[in-house]
This record gives structure tokens, sequence and C-alpha cells, in this order.
């Protein structure tokens, strides 16, 4: 038998917010967390602009030793990780079966940061000053493993790295996890801090980020006409996954549930995405689900701000929805904060649970100048009251990767 999965905890760590209520309430007042970028010198970069974490101690949720030995995308992922189990009132050893819970943390590029930093060393002062926690604290499973070593899950352990359909997968592939049996609970989602020197220079020859640099808060902007590109985020956010047996014999408080997830590849270009892949991945995850499309009410958009990208999404919901998709209202939360990557996926499944807790749909703002080709219901501007039973989250990733999960109201 299939075990029903439930969402029972949350935690987040982004420019907008490092705890549940300040995020939400900052995303309901549709408030931007991009600014200058203040990491490090941008002064000769297209862009200058970021949805950086500003005030960040990692020493409040992590030993300073340990926290010494990690690179900021495993800090991201650790804290947010301490946030979601605590927002679940779980204690990994004392509430359940270590062994039945699991991990899955993914990460779309890594320790990007720290690979920088000990090259540097490496061309300056030679290979015997390499640093030895280098690899370890480099490689993109290390989220999943620091995590797993701080709470006592012993569980399954794994990462995905898909680009901005990382956080998503994990999400989806933890969910798999639990209604075939294999956990019962899995801490699951994504983390990035790619806000460095050589991410952001990679993304400029790209020439894939806004420079809008002028006007910060009002560079992300989705399905908007004047949009120039995305604009970098970074953070984490993670899902407290359980069986509903296991969350109703400790008596949790349940979110919602995960009922559905789709996913495909597009099998056709590295960086641009292919309308048909995003479109069957949704078809995917509505089967799964075994509901109707006329039955969502809310599509968290991957909504990235690029003028290829957001036109494609539309068309592929039109595709996967048909005249449904007119009715369904569409929002970008990117449109607040930030692209972020691997994190993405984690992040926006986080703001659907709590629509669904809530029954309000985040805004995209900046949204002034509709691109007539983006022509569906885009919830501009403002927070919207809505009856919300069932929503939908895409994700999309460079490589045509593409990750959706359907959520669903908590009913016994």
């Amino acid at each position: 038998m299939k075990q029903r999965v439930v969402i029972t905890g949350l935690g987040v760590m982004t420019s907008l917010g490092h705890d549940l209520e300040t995020f939400w309430g900052n995303m309901m007042a549709g408030k931007s967390g991009v600014g200058m970028i203040e990491l490090f010198d941008v002064s000769e970069y297209p862009t200058r602009i970021a949805a950086e974490i500003k005030d960040f101690n990692p020493e409040q949720f992590i030993d300073r030793k340990e926290a010494r030995r990690m690179d900021r995308f495993v800090q991201f992922a650790t804290a947010a990780s301490l946030l979601a189990l605590k927002d679940a009132n779980l204690d990994v050893k004392e509430d359940t079966d270590p062994e039945r819970v699991g991990v899955s943390v993914g990460s779309g590029i890594g320790g990007l940061s720290t690979w920088e930093e000990q090259h540097k060393i490496l061309l300056e002062k030679g290979p015997k000053r390499v640093s030895p926690f280098f690899i370890p604290m480099m490689i993109a499973n290390m989220g999943s493993g620091q995590i797993s070593m701080i709470t006592g899950a012993k569980g399954p352990n794994s990462t995905a790295v898909t680009a901005c359909a990382t956080g998503t997968h994990s999400i989806g592939d933890s969910y798999k996890m639990i209604e075939r049996g294999d956990a019962d609970v899995m801490i699951c989602g994504g983390a990035e801090a790619t806000i460095s020197p050589t991410g952001v220079a990679g993304f400029c020859a790209l020439r894939a980020m806004s420079t809008r640099n002028e006007e910060p808060a009002r560079a992300s902007r989705p399905f908007d006409t004047d949009r120039d590109g995305f604009v970098m985020g970074e953070g984490s956010g993670i899902l407290i996954l359980e069986s509903l047996e296991h969350a109703r014999k400790r008596g949790a408080r349940i979110y919602g549930e995960v009922i559905g997830y789709g996913m495909s590849g597009d099998a056709y270009h590295m960086t641009d995405p292919d309308p048909d892949g995003a479109a069957r991945c949704m078809a995917k995850a509505i089967k799964d689900a075994g509901i109707s499309p006329d039955t969502i009410d809310y599509i968290n958009a991957h909504g990235t701000s690029t003028p290829v990208g957001d036109r494609s999404e539309t068309i592929a919901i039109k595709q996967a929805l048909g005249d449904h998709a007119f009715k369904v209202a569409v929002s970008s939360t990117k449109s607040m904060t930030g692209h972020l990557l691997g994190a993405a996926g984690g992040v926006e499944a986080l703001i659907c649970a709590l629509a669904l807790k809530h029954g309000y749909i985040p805004p995209t703002i900046n949204l002034e100048n509709q691109d007539p080709e983006c022509d569906l219901d885009y919830v501009p501007n403002q927070a919207r009251q809505a009856d919300l039973n069932v929503v939908m989250s895409n994700s999309f990733g460079f490589g045509g990767h593409n990750a959706t999960i359907i959520l669903k109201k908590y009913e016994q």
C-alpha cells in the first residue's frame, strides 16, 4: 500500500527572512529582497545586484568550529533544516527511529566560493597550502551529509544536482521514498550560495542576468515586457515530509499533503527551454496525483524573468492545462526572492505549503507592462486571498531538467 505523505515542518533562509513569519510577511507585502552585492567587489561586473542574505550568522545554529568547515551553502542548508525540524517539533534521535529518517538536500552548483578560495591559495602559495577540508567543503552532497551527522538521521541519504530543478527533484524523490515505505520522515529541499566572483561572472557571460543595477528592487520582473534577465539569490528552503501514519502517531501539525510528482527531460538544448518538456512534466505530476487539470487552483511558476523562459513556461502551462490555464492563478515569487538556483524549488514548495495554510496567493511584483505573449493571470503586484485546495510548483533547469510537485490541502 502506498503511504500518504504530508508536510509537517518548514525552514527557510533567504534575503526576505530567516524565519517563516518574517519571510511570509515580507512576501505578502510584495517586498523585494534584491539589493547591491556586498560579498565582493562588483564594480567591474555588468550585473551588480542580487538577493543576498546580509545578516546571516551560522553560529546561531552550528558550532563555530564546525561552521568554519562548511561552505556557505552547507551552512544555509543546515540552518534551514534545524529550523524545519523545530517547526515540526521533531527530534530525530528522541521522537522516532533514526534509521527511518532520511535526508535529500540538493545544490545546483555546490561550494563555489570554497573552490575559488582554495584555487587562489593553490596558485599563490602552492599545493601544500590547500586546505584538507577543501573537497568535503566543496562537494554538492555535503549539505545532506552534514544534516545527517548533526541530526542523527540514518535513513536514505542522497543529493540531486539538476541545476534549477534540484530542490523540487529532492522533494519529489523524498515523497516517493516515503510513499513506497523506504522512510517515515525525510528532510528535503535545496541550498545554494553562488553569489561569488566566478558565479556572477559566469552568468554575466551567459547574458542571463538583469543589468538593472540602478533599480535593484525592480530588476526581477517575470512576465513583464521590460524584463532583461534573472536576479541571482541565495539561501535554502527545507521541508519535513512524513508518512501520514507517522505524523498522526506523534500528533504533528500538518501544512498539507504531497500528492503528485513529475519529471522529464527536454532533450533539446543546454540552456534554452522547450515548452514540450515542461508540459510533459506537469502532465506527469497531474497523472501521478490522480486529479484533473481543472482542479489546480494555483501554480508557483518557475518564472525566472528571462525573455525566453517566461514565454516558454506560459506555453507549457497552456499545453498541460488546456482552457483551465486561463482560469488558474499563476505567480512567480522569484520577483521577490531572486532565483535561488538549486534552492529555488525548496523555497517555492515551502511557499506553496504556506499558501495552502493561510489561503493567500503571493504576488508577482514588478509586473507593470505584461508581455502579450505571457497572457495568463500572474497575480500582479498584490497578494490575493483565495480558497486553495490544490497547488503546483514548477522548476526547470539548464540541461533540460524539469520537475513539478503538487500539494493538496490536508483532509483526514
